[in-house]
């Protein structure tokens, strides 16, 4: 799923420290730009592809695509097709998924409380 090139220095770095650091690990799988952002707004259910790309209007949908069959692929999102007329594809958190909604809370709270914003 993810560009890196197999042999390089960077990716063996990577792979030890995600070995030795469970905040490492964790960071990796749920780190970045998008992949809180995703998680945070399937935090009370299921969402279309559609309801996820207006929830979070900046993203691409490459950029939208790749990160949703990489949160797929490490447990943390679930894809449903809906068998109607047409179509779709619903996505939710994982059980795995889930246990991640009060690390979220926290770090949102601690934004709120740092970045000036207000609820």
């Amino acid at each position: 799923m993810r560009n890196i090139k197999e042999a390089s220095t960077n990716n063996e770095n990577r792979k030890a420290i995600m070995g030795v650091c469970p905040v490492s690990f964790a960071l990796d799988k749920v780190g970045g730009r998008w992949k809180p952002l995703i998680l945070w707004n399937l935090r009370d259910g299921r969402l279309r592809y559609s309801e996820l790309r207006k929830a979070i209007p900046p993203i691409s949908e490459k950029m939208l695509i790749q990160h949703l069959k990489q949160l797929e692929a490490d447990n943390l999102v679930q894809r449903v097709v809906v068998e109607v007329m047409p179509p779709h594809v619903e996505y939710s958190l994982s059980e795995s998924g889930a246990e991640l909604l009060p690390a979220l809370t926290v770090l949102a709270d601690w934004g709120l409380r740092n970045s000036g914003q207000s609820q």
